[in-house]
C-alpha cells in the first residue's frame, strides 16, 4: 500500500472511530439527561436529602458532568446501585457514568472493560468497632464476626489481611451500607469494614458516634473514582477533564463565587484556557467554550466540594490528607489545560 492510500485509509478509520465514540454524548444530549449510577445511600457521598434531592461528594461529579454537557447541573437521573449491581448497570448501558465509591483496580479496568477517568478520593480500608469491645487494633480481631459488603474489593482485602496476620474471622455478608449499618448496630457483627471514608460517613449518622471507634490500621489502597465503559474515548475524555477541571480550579483559586468574573479574562493563561476565554479546548471535547465554567459553578471546585460534603466542618469530619492538592503535600494533581 502506498503512503497516500495508507494515510487515506487511516483517516477514514479514524473518522469512523470518532463517529462511533460519540455515542454516549449523543445519547445524553438527545435524552436531555445524564444517567448517573451512585451509592444506595452513604451520607456525604451520595444520599437523597429530606426533599428527595441527591447530595454528596460523588453526586457533585454527576452534577458537574451534566452542567458541562447539558448546561444544567440538575439534569441528572440518579440510579442507586449496590456493590454487586453497579458494574452490570454500567456495562449494560443502564447508566452513562458510575460515581459510586468505586476502587480503580487492574481487573475492573482491564477484564471488566471499564475506563476509570481519575481519582476523586484516595482512600484505604479500615475497621470500626464499638468502644466497649475493648479493641484498639485490627490485629486484635482474631475470631471476630465482620460485616462486609459483597462484590467489593473490601471483601478480598479482608481475607488477605486476616490470612497475612494468621487470624480467623466470620464474615457477615451485606448488600448495602444501610444494611451494614443496621447489622452492625444490632450487634450481628463485632466490626464493620469498608473504606475509611465510608466508615466515617456511616458513624456520623449514629445516635452515639462517640461510642464507636475507627481502628488505626489502613489495610489497603483504595483509589476511588468515576468510571465509564470502554470504547467511547470522547465520553471518557469529557468525564476525565470535567473532574480535572474541578481539581485544577482549586489549585488556581477559581471558585463558584469568582468563576464568572475570572471567565472574562485573567493574567493566567491556564485559567483563561480552562474557562474558555482563550483557545478551543471545549470544541476538542465536542462541547462549547463554557463547559468547565459551568462544571465549576455547579458545586464549586474540588476543595469546595470536599469541604461542603465530607470535610472537617461536617459531621463526617474528614481531613484532606492524601486528598490535599499536590502543592499542599497531597496527591490531587490535574494535568495541564493546554
Amino acid at each position: 500500500m502506498n503512503k497516500s492510500v495508507f494515510l487515506g485509509t487511516l483517516a477514514a478509520t479514524t473518522m469512523l472511530a470518532g463517529l462511533a465514540s460519540a455515542a454516549t454524548l449523543d445519547d445524553v444530549k438527545a435524552r436531555g439527561e445524564l444517567i448517573c449510577g451512585v451509592n444506595t445511600g452513604l451520607v456525604g457521598f451520595a444520599a437523597p436529602d429530606a426533599n428527595g434531592n441527591w447530595q454528596g461528594f460523588d453526586v457533585a461529579v454527576c452534577k458537574a458532568v451534566a452542567a458541562a454537557v447539558l448546561g444544567d447541573a440538575s439534569k441528572v437521573k440518579y440510579v442507586p446501585t449496590t456493590g454487586e449491581t453497579r458494574f452490570t448497570a454500567l456495562a449494560s448501558g443502564e447508566i452513562d457514568l458510575l460515581a459510586r465509591n468505586s476502587t480503580w483496580t487492574f481487573t475492573r479496568d482491564v477484564d471488566l472493560k471499564f475506563t476509570f477517568v481519575g481519582v476523586n478520593y484516595y482512600d484505604g480500608q479500615g475497621f470500626m468497632v464499638r468502644k466497649d469491645l475493648g479493641v484498639s487494633s485490627a490485629k486484635e480481631l482474631d475470631g471476630a464476626t465482620v460485616c462486609i459488603q459483597t462484590g467489593t474489593t473490601t471483601e478480598l482485602n479482608l481475607a488477605d489481611f486476616f490470612k497475612a496476620n494468621n487470624m480467623t474471622y466470620q464474615p457477615v455478608t451485606i448488600q448495602s451500607n444501610a444494611e451494614g449499618e443496621q447489622q452492625y448496630l444490632a450487634g450481628a457483627c463485632d466490626a464493620y469494614t469498608t473504606d475509611a471514608s465510608g466508615l466515617a460517613a456511616t458513624r456520623a449518622v449514629f445516635a452515639d458516634p462517640e461510642n464507636h471507634i475507627i481502628l488505626p490500621e489502613i489495610i489497603s489502597k483504595e483509589p476511588l473514582g468515576p468510571l465509564v465503559r470502554h470504547g467511547d474515548d470522547q465520553w471518557a475524555d469529557i468525564a476525565r477533564w470535567t473532574l480535572n477541571a474541578l481539581i485544577a480550579a482549586e489549585e488556581y483559586g477559581v471558585t463558584s463565587a469568582n468563576v464568572e468574573e475570572l471567565s472574562k479574562g485573567t493574567n493566567n493563561p491556564e485559567i483563561n484556557r480552562l474557562l474558555g476565554f482563550e483557545g478551543e479546548l471545549g470544541a476538542m471535547l465536542g462541547l462549547d467554550k463554557d463547559w468547565a465554567k459551568r462544571a465549576i459553578a455547579s458545586a464549586g471546585n474540588y476543595g469546595e466540594i470536599f469541604a461542603a460534603n465530607i470535610g472537617e466542618s461536617t459531621p463526617i469530619g474528614l481531613a484532606r490528607g492524601l486528598n490535599a492538592q499536590w502543592t499542599q503535600g497531597g496527591l490531587m494533581y490535574s494535568p495541564p489545560f493546554r
